[in-house]
C-alpha cells in the first residue's frame, strides 16, 4: 500500500539548513553532533501538530543562539512566522539574542533563565509548542545523565546546584501547562519529578 502523501518541502529544508548551521558541533559534553537535538525537537513536536512551519522552527530553534545564523537570514529563508518562533526559542536578555561569546554565562544565568520562564508563559500556543519539543528533548538527556552521574551531571553546567535547576525546570513547566493535555507535557513533568525527587 503506498504511503500518503505529506508535502515535508519547508522541513526538509529547514532540517538542511539547521544540519549545515550545526556542522562539526557537538552537543556540549555528549560525544554526539549537535544535530542530534534540534531533530529529537521535531520528533516530540511533531506528536502534538502537524502543522510543518511549527516542525521547521524545532529544527531550527537553536541556529540563531548557537550559530552565526540571524534572525534574518531566518526570516529570509522561511519566512516571518518561523523567524519569530526561532527567535522566541532563542536565549536572550532585555530582548537582545544572548551571545555566549560576549557575555558571562554563569553571572547571567538565572536572570536569562527567569526571562526565558517569563517569555514562555506569555508566549502564544505555536511557541509554547516548539519551546515543549527544546525542553523535553533536554530534561530527557538530563534525566539520562542523571542516572549514571547522579549528582556529579550538575557541575557540567553553568549552575552547579541542582535546587536551581529545579527551580528552573519546575517554573518552565508551569510556562507550559496549557499543553498539559499533550503527551510530551506529561513525560516532562514525569522526567522533572524523577530527577529532582526529595
Amino acid at each position: 500500500m503506498a504511503n500518503k502523501y505529506l508535502d515535508t518541502e519547508l522541513l526538509d529544508r529547514a532540517i538542511i539548513f539547521a544540519v549545515k548551521a550545526h556542522h562539526n558541533t557537538e552537543r556540549r559534553g555528549k560525544g554526539f553532533p549537535y544535530i542530534v537535538h534540534p531533530m529529537e525537537a521535531v520528533e516530540i513536536v511533531a506528536t502534538i501538530t502537524p502543522d510543518q512551519e511549527l516542525l521547521a522552527a524545532a529544527a531550527l530553534h537553536d541556529t540563531i543562539e548557537d550559530t552565526d545564523v540571524t534572525v534574518d537570514d531566518i526570516r529570509r529563508e522561511f519566512g516571518d512566522r518561523i523567524a519569530e518562533l526561532v527567535h522566541a526559542e532563542s536565549d536572550q536578555i532585555n530582548g537582545e539574542v544572548f551571545d555566549a561569546a560576549n557575555g558571562d554565562e554563569e553571572a547571567t544565568w538565572h536572570a536569562r533563565k527567569q526571562a526565558a520562564i517569563d517569555r514562555l508563559a506569555a508566549a502564544p500556543h505555536d511557541a509554547k509548542i516548539v519551546a515543549l519539543g527544546d525542553k523535553l528533548s533536554n530534561m530527557r538527556a538530563i534525566a539520562r545523565d542523571y542516572a549514571v552521574k547522579g549528582d556529579e551531571l550538575w557541575k557540567i553546567f553553568h549552575a552547579k546546584d541542582k535546587a536551581d535547576h529545579e527551580w528552573h525546570y519546575r517554573g518552565l513547566a508551569e510556562s507550559l501547562s496549557e499543553l498539559s493535555d499533550t503527551f510530551a507535557y506529561k513525560e516532562l513533568v514525569h522526567l522533572i519529578d524523577e530527577v529532582f525527587k526529595h
